[in-house]
């Protein structure tokens, strides 16, 4: 149960850890105050908080299907935020733009991660002879996943401005994809589109279960198991937000000096 406990934090932990460095060393990059960030913590954490405590009622919604509606919802809005933000970049809109942009990603991938976390810890609440190893386990991973998320920042920042716009903008495209992969996952799981047989099966080699599973799920929405409409849904996306990413930034280069620095 401990090494269960870790992953499975570990996994919640680093993708908003994932989202959460990357934005704040995409507003270092481009010189874009962070001061929403706390405030948007904040709302995203109380906004967990009630998805948590009233989940029994949302399962209830759409017919015994509202958990999967409300996650493919969350999923969504972390793609049309990140696609928000490189229009915002690159149409050199105001800072308040990006914020707002930077904002929405960061709420929805904490209520998102974060409401999974406590729902986890809920179903171990009254069991005296588990809790103690899922908690241990749990702040492990905990610990682990923030560690990689200050690594992956610090590593960020650590390059030239060019070169880590290049590494956040990345980032950002792959996540924005494995966002929509998984949007298509939850709406199956509800019904709402047709199941499919898999393409490929590639639990042999690494699975969801895995640390390394894990990390690549977050970094790259890695699936296992992915379906025909997955896989079309993933390639579709990362097309979509590569352009606009690579015209965004293209933009923003010919009307800033970051190019020279």
């Amino acid at each position: 149960m401990l090494i269960h406990s870790v992953i499975i934090i570990l996994q919640e932990v680093f993708e908003a850890a994932l989202i959460v460095s990357v934005l704040l060393a995409l507003c270092r990059t481009l010189t874009i105050s962070r001061g929403f960030f706390i405030p948007a913590l904040f709302v995203a954490g109380l906004a967990a908080s009630l998805y948590a405590i009233n989940i029994v009622s949302i399962m209830g919604w759409f017919d015994g299907v509202g958990q999967e509606v409300l996650n493919s919802v969350l999923y969504g809005l972390i793609f049309i935020a990140i696609v928000s933000l490189f229009m915002s970049i690159g149409q050199a809109r105001s800072s308040y733009a990006v914020s707002l942009s930077m904002s929405l990603c960061l709420i929805a991938a904490v209520v998102r991660e974060g409401s999974e976390i406590i729902i986890y810890l809920q179903g171990f609440w009254g069991d005296s002879a588990l809790i103690q190893s899922v908690v241990v386990g749990g702040f492990i991973g905990a610990g682990i996943g923030f560690s990689i998320g200050v690594f992956f920042y610090y590593l960020i920042v650590s390059l030239s401005v060019l070169n880590s716009l290049r590494i956040c903008v990345g980032i950002l495209i792959l996540i924005s994809a494995g966002m929509v992969s998984q949007t298509i996952q939850f709406l199956m799981q509800a019904d709402l589109l047709i199941s499919q047989a898999p393409l490929w099966d590639s639990s042999w080699w690494v699975t969801e279960s895995s640390v390394v599973g894990a990390i690549l799920s977050a970094l790259i929405g890695y699936e296992s198991t992915p379906t025909p409409i997955q896989v079309t849904a993933y390639i579709i996306s990362l097309l979509i937000s590569s352009s606009l990413a690579l015209r965004s930034i293209r933009v923003y280069l010919k009307k800033s000096s970051i190019e020279h620095t």
